[in-house]
């Protein structure tokens, strides 16, 4: 059996959990969540917890048994805490400016990018070379981040563009002349 399926996810005081049939809801203070569990998972609500249990042992069901079972866990957190995600823009004249739901990028194109925010997903600017990216869905955050990163990937060689914060980049040095 599954380490990481097996175990319960605990409820806190201010979320709602609803298992009917093969879906899911969340609701807490930063919103609701739904989610489709596959036909091979059931959910169950009892005492607290949610329990998510597997009708059969093949490879597959195992599988996907600690997935969901995560990604129920990531639903509660996001529904009681929320995601976030840091960007770095580094460059020189690379700056981002945030106007209502669209962010715009100067990344050393002849013009100015402008990303619209999906449903559920707020943004900050700071001191125009940072992005901060927050919202209840983790995933949706991770690939909104990714989205953003493609605009304008960091250089290895002068370590422009825009990366993550903390994310260690390798630089490489440049040809040498004789």
């Amino acid at each position: 059996m599954s380490r990481i399926g097996r175990k319960p996810i605990p409820i806190p005081d201010k979320v709602e959990v609803k298992a009917e049939g093969q879906q899911i809801s969340v609701k807490g203070p930063l919103g609701s969540l739904k989610r489709v569990l596959p036909p091979e998972l059931t959910a169950a609500v009892a005492n607290g917890q949610v329990e998510v249990r597997r009708v059969s042992e093949g490879r597959h069901q195992r599988a996907l048994h600690g997935l969901f079972r995560n990604e129920i866990r990531n639903m509660v957190q996001g529904v009681t805490e929320g995601f976030e995600r840091i960007l770095e823009i580094n460059g020189v004249g690379y700056k981002a400016n945030l106007s209502g739901r669209t962010i715009s990028f100067n990344l050393g194109y002849t013009h100015a990018i402008e990303f619209p925010l999906p449903e559920g997903i707020d943004a900050k600017v700071d001191k125009q070379t940072t992005v901060t990216i927050k919202g209840r869905d983790k995933a949706l955050v991770g690939q909104t981040a990714a989205n953003i990163r493609a605009l304008k990937k960091p250089d290895v060689y002068k370590a422009k563009g825009i990366k993550y914060a903390g994310e260690i980049l390798i630089r490489k040095e440049g040809k040498t002349g004789k």
